[in-house]
């Protein structure tokens, strides 16, 4: 029996609300967290990549969660209207015929974009990680190449740091600087899918932890579509309810939506660990 846990994107708000969900699963069922921690594989994307290399760094869960209620950070505060950013990426979207093509639109918008220098993007992805190595595990984090629009899923045999890795995935485009690597730039895993679900194709049993209610629709990518593909995996979903959408603000980039977040998702992956069992039995 192959496991897969699939962390999706959702900004500094996500990172912190998916080691909340982690945590409450802990809380309910600790046979059942060792399990999804344990996980053959992991797809992290843009705020999971950041999750994934926490998580695999042998730093205990509760270490982690902890560090997300604690004011001091080096997060970057950056002011940003969440809706305002997804409604600009619409307007890139325009009239796009393929997903090739809104890739590269939206990479465009990310090299035209005034961000902060990139040494200073690093040091606040230094900060997220506890160590600087690859698991010994199988993690993948995608990223996007920024001028052809193409996929790159990194791993430990891509040859790339898991630094440069998680900063790529995590380049979110018109915030954050594109991440040079081997001569190319890169932007968020969540320009080719939110959930990037569909990379755990072949395991028998998958869990999402997707920081937005369920069924919202995803600026790129289709959940629905990514766990059909899965097929005949048994898939569980676990979405955010009203009270994390509401502990998120409006700026789910902000360092100060964390521990709240961290909390509302706490009590999400209590509530859901039954069902999560379930499915995992």
């Amino acid at each position: 029996m192959t496991d897969a846990l699939v962390l999706a994107g959702g900004g500094v708000a996500g990172i912190a609300w998916e080691l909340g969900v982690l945590r409450g699963l802990a809380d309910a069922d600790p046979a059942l967290a060792r399990r999804i921690l344990a996980a053959d594989l992991i797809v992290g994307t843009s705020a999971g990549s950041s999750v994934a290399a926490q998580i695999t760094s042998g730093v205990p869960l509760d270490e982690l969660y902890a560090a997300q209620l604690r004011p001091e950070t080096a997060e970057i505060e950056v002011d940003v209207d969440t809706n305002a950013l997804l409604a600009e990426y619409a307007a890139a979207l325009a009239g796009v015929t393929s997903p090739d093509e809104a890739r590269r639109r939206v990479g465009r918008l990310a090299l035209a974009a005034s961000t902060v220098e990139p040494a200073a993007r690093l040091a606040a992805i230094d900060a997220r990680l506890p160590r600087q190595e690859w698991p010994d595990r199988r993690v993948l984090l995608p990223a996007v190449d920024a001028e052809s629009g193409e996929e790159a899923i990194f791993d430990h045999d891509s040859g790339v740091s898991l630094r440069d890795a998680v900063a790529a995935s995590c380049a979110v485009p018109g915030i954050w600087p594109p991440v040079m690597i081997d001569g190319r730039r890169y932007i968020d895993g969540g320009v080719r899918s939110t959930t990037n679900a569909d990379l755990a194709a072949g395991a028998d049993r998958v869990l999402v932890i997707q920081p937005s209610l369920a069924g919202s629709p995803q600026p790129m990518g289709s959940l629905d579509a990514e766990i059909a593909a899965l097929a005949p995996a048994v898939v569980e979903v676990i979405s955010a309810d009203q009270a994390s959408v509401d502990a998120f603000g409006s700026n789910l980039l902000s360092p100060a939506t964390r521990a709240a977040s961290a909390r509302a998702g706490r009590v999400v992956g209590k509530a859901q660990a039954a069902a999560v069992a379930r499915a995992w039995i």
